[in-house]
């Protein structure tokens, strides 16, 4: 099978591996620096990590999609993540979801059409005090309001 992820990838965990007490262990960091790489981790690179660790295929998978922060289908290039838990909702999150629905012409779970936006509910983003709440890529954005999300998405390329 001929690898997808590059050369910088193995570099990076083969940095990283004298850290942890096993090679399982790099199971996260591997994620998320394939997921960097690729924008998100379709089959044949979690099989690739898989091989990698010398763990079983499902395992990488299981511990993919049990976390929210791993992508398992394509997303635009800026992923919009808002946290819709009770704090967030309670600040206006709802408002601000139907705000980027309305504003980027696709519902949650969507991406446009020239494959920009990805726009999706967080269930939380540990950012209650500071709600309601975003992620962007892998940036947070706090005490959000119509006005300054609109500023934020006009502002990008």
């Amino acid at each position: 099978m001929a690898k997808i992820l590059s050369k910088k990838f193995y570099s990076e965990m083969a940095k990283l591996e004298p850290r942890y007490p096993s090679k399982v262990a790099l199971l996260l960091p591997a994620l998320h620096a394939a997921q960097d790489e690729m924008t998100w981790l379709p089959p044949e690179v979690l099989q690739e990590i898989a091989d990698y660790i010398g763990i079983h295929p499902a395992q990488v998978r299981e511990v993919a999609s049990f976390y929210t922060m791993y992508n398992l289908n394509p997303v635009g290039k800026y992923h919009l993540k808002i946290c819709t838990n009770v704090a967030c909702c309670l600040r206006g999150a709802d408002e601000l979801v139907e705000h980027c629905e309305k504003k980027l012409g696709i519902k949650c779970g969507e991406t446009t059409k020239d494959q920009k936006f990805t726009l999706m509910e967080e269930e939380c983003l540990g950012a209650c005090g500071t709600a309601p709440a975003m992620m962007l890529n892998n940036d947070y954005h706090e005490n959000l309001s119509a006005g300054k999300l609109d500023q934020l998405l006009d502002g990008l390329e």
